[in-house]
C-alpha cells in the first residue's frame, strides 16, 4: 500500500478518503520536519525572551489578557485540552475522525503552527496504529477552530480521553501503551495549535465531495434510465439547446445522458404519432437541474481543495520571527460551501422523486405501465410505498437545506462574536447526502422495473449496462416483497462507485 507523505503540499481529496476509509499509511517528509523545526524555533525564542504572544504565554479567548508564567506554560496547554473536551452527542464516524487527524497533521506539517516535530510525529503514529479517538459529534460553532471535537483527539494524544482500538473503546493511555506510543507533554502553543483549525469541517467536506460525485453520477444514470422507462423523448438533450445557454454543468449533464441513451430502440419506437408535445419538467429539465447541481459541486470542491492546502491555526508563526494573531480558523468559506452543497443535494433528490412519482402513478396512456409497477395491481401494491419513502426523505433534505451559516450565536464572552456554524452545516450535509443516496436508489429500483415493461425493445448501451447491474443484485418484481433490502443494496452499490460514468 502506498504511503501518503505529508510534505507541505495540499492534500488531495482522494488522499483524505484513502486515509479515512482504507487506512492508508501516512509519513512525514524530511522537508516538512525542517519547516516544523523552523517554526518551533520562533516560539522558543518568544518564550526565552519572555515576550507576550497569544496562545504561547497567555490565556485563551476572552482570557487572552491573562499572562501565564513560564513555569506554567505546559500546564495551561494541558488544561486547555482538558477543558475544551466538551463535545456532546453521538460519536463521529471512525472515517471522519481519521480524516480529521490526517488533515490536522498535514496543516501542522506546513510549519506555521509553532509545534515541535514530536507532536506531528505522534499524531501520525496514532493514525498508522489505527488508534481512533472517541469524538462526540456536536460542540463546534465553526470558528476559533473546531475546538471541542479537536480537543477530544488531542486528549488521546496526551494520554488521556478515550479511543477505539480494533472496535473496542479503551482509555487513551491504554491505547497508546498497547501500541508503544509515548503520550505527548504539550509545550507552549502546542495545545492551541492542535485544536485551533477547521479540520472537522474540512474533513467532512472532503468526504462529502467524494460521495457527492458518486451520487451525481448515479443520478444521471437513474435519469437516463427513467427517460426510456417513461417513454420520454430525447429531443431536449440536443446539444444545440445547451450550447446557446452556455452553462457548463448543463452541457455536461446533457452530453452524459445523451451518451447513455445512444442506441436505444425505445426512443424511435414512439417518435411518430405520439400525441404528447413535451415531457414533464422532471424529465425535460434534467440537464438544467442536475447541471446546476454539478456546477455547485465544482465550486464546493474548489473551496475544499484550497482548505486542504491551507493553515487555519491562530496565531500563525512565520519563520521571519513574527507571530500574528488573525482569523484563519474562521469556517465561513466552508460553511457557505456546505450550505450550498445541501441545496444541490435537495435538487438532485427532489427532481428524482418527481420522476419516481410519475412512473408509479402510471398516468401516461402512452406508456404501458401497471400502477405502482405492481405485477397485479390491487392484489400486489408493488412499489407504491417506495415513493412515500422518497417523499419523506426529500422533505427532510429540504429542511436540512436551510442555511446554518446565516445564523450567529456569539461565544467567549463576546470576544468571538461572529461564528460560522460551519460544523452544523457539515452535519446537515452529511445527513442530507445519505438521504439523497436513498432517493436515487429508489429511482434506480423503480426505473429498472419500468424498463422491463418496454421489452422486447431496449434502451441505450449505457442504460442497459446500468439495468444489467441492477438485475445482477435485484430480481424483477413478480410479487410483493419488502423494498428496503433492495434500496439498501443499491445505496451500497452507489457508495462503492458501481455507477460511475
Amino acid at each position: 500500500m502506498d504511503v501518503i507523505r505529508l510534505d507541505g503540499q495540499p492534500l488531495r481529496i482522494a488522499d483524505v478518503v484513502a486515509v479515512a476509509r482504507a487506512n492508508q499509511p501516512v509519513a512525514l517528509h524530511e522537508a516538512a520536519l525542517a519547516r516544523i523545526q523552523a517554526g518551533r524555533r520562533v516560539v522558543d525564542d518568544v518564550v526565552q525572551r519572555e515576550q507576550v504572544a497569544y496562545g504561547v504565554n497567555t490565556g485563551f479567548g476572552s482570557l487572552s489578557r491573562v499572562r501565564i508564567p513560564s513555569d506554567q506554560v505546559q500546564q495551561v496547554q494541558r488544561n486547555l485540552i482538558r477543558s475544551h473536551s466538551a463535545g456532546i452527542g453521538e460519536r463521529l464516524p471512525v472515517e471522519v475522525v481519521r480524516a480529521m487527524m490526517v488533515v490536522l497533521a498535514a496543516s501542522l506539517a506546513r510549519g506555521y503552527s509553532g509545534v515541535r516535530p514530536v507532536v506531528v510525529e505522534t499524531l501520525v503514529q496514532l493514525l498508522n496504529a489505527d488508534i481512533v479517538p472517541v469524538v462526540p459529534s456536536r460542540g463546534s460553532v465553526g470558528a476559533s477552530g473546531d475546538l471541542a471535537p479537536l480537543s477530544h483527539i488531542a486528549h488521546v494524544l496526551i494520554g488521556e480521553g478515550w479511543a477505539t482500538v480494533e472496535g473496542e473503546i479503551v482509555a487513551g493511555a491504554e491505547a497508546l501503551g498497547q501500541a508503544g506510543i509515548q503520550p505527548v507533554t504539550l509545550d507552549a502553543k502546542e495545545g492551541l495549535a492542535l485544536i485551533n483549525g477547521t479540520h472537522l469541517m474540512t474533513s467532512m467536506a472532503a468526504l462529502l465531495v467524494a460521495d457527492a460525485h458518486l451520487l451525481l453520477d448515479a443520478a444521471m444514470q437513474a435519469a437516463a434510465l427513467s427517460i426510456d422507462a417513461c417513454r420520454a423523448t430525447d429531443t431536449f438533450l440536443d446539444p444545440r439547446v445547451h450550447e446557446i445557454r452556455g452553462q457548463v454543468g448543463q452541457m455536461r449533464v446533457a452530453e452524459n445522458v445523451r451518451g447513455l441513451l445512444k442506441g436505444s430502440t425505445i426512443l424511435p419506437s414512439h417518435k411518430t404519432d405520439d400525441p404528447r408535445v413535451q415531457d414533464p419538467y422532471s424529465l425535460r429539465c434534467i440537464p438544467q437541474v442536475l447541471g446546476a447541481a454539478s456546477d455547485m459541486l465544482d465550486y464546493v470542491e474548489v473551496v475544499v481543495a484550497r482548505e486542504l492546502g491551507g493553515v487555519t491555526d491562530n496565531p500563525l508563526v512565520f519563520r521571519e520571527g513574527d507571530i500574528i494573531s488573525a482569523g484563519n480558523f474562521h469556517g465561513m468559506p466552508l460553511a457557505i460551501a456546505l450550505d450550498s452543497l445541501k441545496i444541490a443535494l435537495a435538487h438532485i433528490s427532489g427532481i428524482s422523486e418527481r420522476r419516481v412519482y410519475f412512473l408509479l402513478s402510471a398516468s401516461d396512456k402512452q406508456n404501458p405501465l401497471n400502477a405502482y409497477l405492481s405485477p397485479q395491481p390491487g392484489l400486489h401494491s408493488g412499489l407504491m410505498i417506495a415513493q412515500y419513502t422518497a417523499a419523506a426523505a426529500c422533505n427532510e433534505i429540504q429542511t436540512l437545506a436551510a442555511p446554518a451559516s446565516v445564523h450567529n450565536i456569539p461565544t467567549s464572552a463576546g470576544m468571538e462574536d461572529y461564528n460560522s456554524m460551519g460544523a452544523t452545516a457539515a452535519h446537515q450535509a452529511w445527513q442530507a447526502l445519505d438521504l439523497a443516496l436513498h432517493v436515487i436508489a429508489i429511482e434506480l429500483l423503480c426505473s429498472a422495473e419500468a424498463l422491463d415493461y418496454q421489452r422486447p425493445l431496449h434502451s441505450g448501451t449505457g442504460v442497459e449496462r446500468v439495468h444489467d447491474l441492477i438485475r445482477q443484485h435485484i430480481p424483477r418484481l413478480t410479487e410483493d416483497r419488502p423494498p428496503t433490502p433492495d434500496i439498501e443494496q443499491l445505496v451500497t452499490l452507489i457508495r462503492q462507485g458501481a455507477f460511475l460514468t
